[in-house]
């Protein structure tokens, strides 16, 4: 089932503190920043994605994107690369208070409704074969956890990272605004423990956090998950796999055809 804008889905929506931009399923024309890259047998095909680690249809959009590549003859042309966006940036760490709280105090609403809606992102997230366990979820600000992002992108393990840490808030019940925490995720993808804490110590990577989430407003991103594939097409949403299919054999016959005039 896609993920329309409706009045079920964006109560749904409401847990991560946002609504939909476009979330009918196709693809459209993504706004370029002129950036004109042309492939080679060296080169591949990027794409980006804006996402929030608090988001429960980001973690299950990744799962219909990787089922879209898993069927795609030429996957190992594609490069992917996430991008920060905050849902909630003024969002206060509180291990003290359940999400439910949160999303009940943020929306006005009775606790027992926030965790009913909760209830209904888990069981849509199981149909992907995710874990959401939200009755142990810590509500925490995502930015250190861009951060960390940002700073595995640079040792390569950045799909790695977020897998990771999407695991740590939804399934865990980790505190993703915790610098132990993240030092310990980074620690189990290979990256120095004492790099992680260092980085979080210092201002590193915040300009790039704010940077992404600056070219998400320039490019029209309103929602989350937003796919953007070389810089052309654009797919809004967790959609059905077949969706990000499509759009990856489009672009990608596009990018292949443009490269053969080079």
């Amino acid at each position: 089932m896609n993920l329309r804008c409706n009045l079920k889905i964006w109560a749904l929506a409401l847990l991560s503190g946002f609504t939909w931009g476009s979330c009918e399923s196709q693809s459209s024309p993504a706004v370029s920043n002129g950036i004109k890259t042309q492939p080679n047998e060296q080169r591949k095909m990027r794409v980006e994605i804006w996402s929030d680690v608090m988001c429960p249809f980001c973690y299950m959009g990744k799962r219909k994107f990787e089922k879209a590549l898993m069927q795609f003859e030429h996957s190992e042309k594609i490069e992917i690369e996430w991008k920060s966006f905050q849902l909630s940036p003024d969002m206060q760490t509180n291990p003290d208070i359940s999400v439910h709280e949160s999303l009940a105090a943020m929306k006005g609403m009775s606790t027992e409704q926030a965790r009913l809606l909760g209830e209904q992102v888990a069981a849509r997230a199981a149909q992907e074969g995710l874990i959401y366990n939200f009755d142990q979820a810590v509500v925490a600000n995502s930015f250190n956890a861009h951060r960390f992002s940002h700073l595995a992108k640079k040792h390569g393990l950045q799909d790695e990272a977020e897998e990771a840490l999407f695991k740590a808030y939804f399934t865990e019940g980790k505190n993703i605004d915790d610098h132990e925490t993240l030092a310990e995720l980074g620690a189990s993808l290979g990256i120095d423990h004492s790099e992680v804490l260092g980085m979080l110590n210092s201002d590193e990577y915040d300009d790039e956090v704010r940077m992404d989430v600056h070219e998400a407003r320039q490019i029209g991103v309103t929602g989350v998950p937003f796919f953007v594939f070389n810089r052309k097409y654009a797919v809004s949403g967790a959609q059905e796999s077949s969706v990000f299919l499509e759009t990856l054999q489009k672009s990608f016959q596009e990018w292949t055809a443009d490269g053969s005039r080079n």
